[in-house]
């Protein structure tokens, strides 16, 4: 798959740096989009259910799928599931349809032996590493026949519902500020945020 330069642009303008992983997850976004016979969404026509957790390595692979699908979190329709892998789930919800790719984990000794890697593990941060050094990595991602870097399931029918997007708000009634319903509490005769309530239990679960 050839990837327009361009994209990458996009991405590792988006992302605030050059890396392998969020290389990987423009790829991995990239193909699901072929296989579902589907275009990059504006709107919530996408669901994706990415695998990632929080602050692991690699997890900028989920800001490449989000560019390759248009999945965000501003959007309600990139879902992190905190499973600690690099891999998502794309759902179709106008043909009902869903794929899972997964990064096999076959290059990574390959990916970890790049200059890249080792300076990262030296603990430079990316954005001092030397551009050509970080395509090493990305070309190697980028360069691998898809079944020597994915597991790529086939496209199934779906059961996932999407969630209903809930437009109604209010102003606390202590702070002054914004907040979406579901996350209103009741404080005596108050309607408040979290925040001043003190308690975070609620009907939003």
């Amino acid at each position: 798959m050839e990837i327009k330069k361009d994209l990458l642009k996009m991405l590792f303008d988006f992302h605030g740096h050059k890396c392998w992983a969020s290389a990987l997850g423009l790829r991995a976004g990239l193909i699901a989009l072929r296989e579902l016979k589907t275009q990059r969404t504006g709107t919530r026509s996408l669901y994706c259910l990415i695998e990632v957790g929080h602050a692991h390595g690699a997890v900028c692979f989920a800001d490449g799928v989000q560019v390759a699908t248009g999945c965000s979190i501003g959007k309600g329709n990139l879902i992190k599931t905190l499973k600690g892998k690099l891999a998502f789930t794309l759902i179709d919800i106008k043909n009902w349809k869903e794929i899972r790719i997964a990064y096999n984990g076959k290059l990574k000794d390959k990916i970890a032996n790049t200059a890249f890697m080792k300076k990262r593990a030296a603990g430079i941060p990316p954005t001092e590493i030397p551009d050509e050094e970080a395509m090493e990595a990305i070309n190697i991602v980028l360069e691998a026949p898809e079944d020597e870097i994915f597991f790529i399931s086939p496209v199934k029918d779906t059961n996932f519902e999407p969630p209903e997007e809930i437009l109604g708000s209010t102003i606390c009634d202590i702070c002054g500020e914004w907040v979406s319903i579901p996350y209103v509490r009741i404080l005596g005769e108050k309607k408040v945020c979290i925040d001043c309530a003190g308690y975070t239990e609620g009907f939003e679960r």
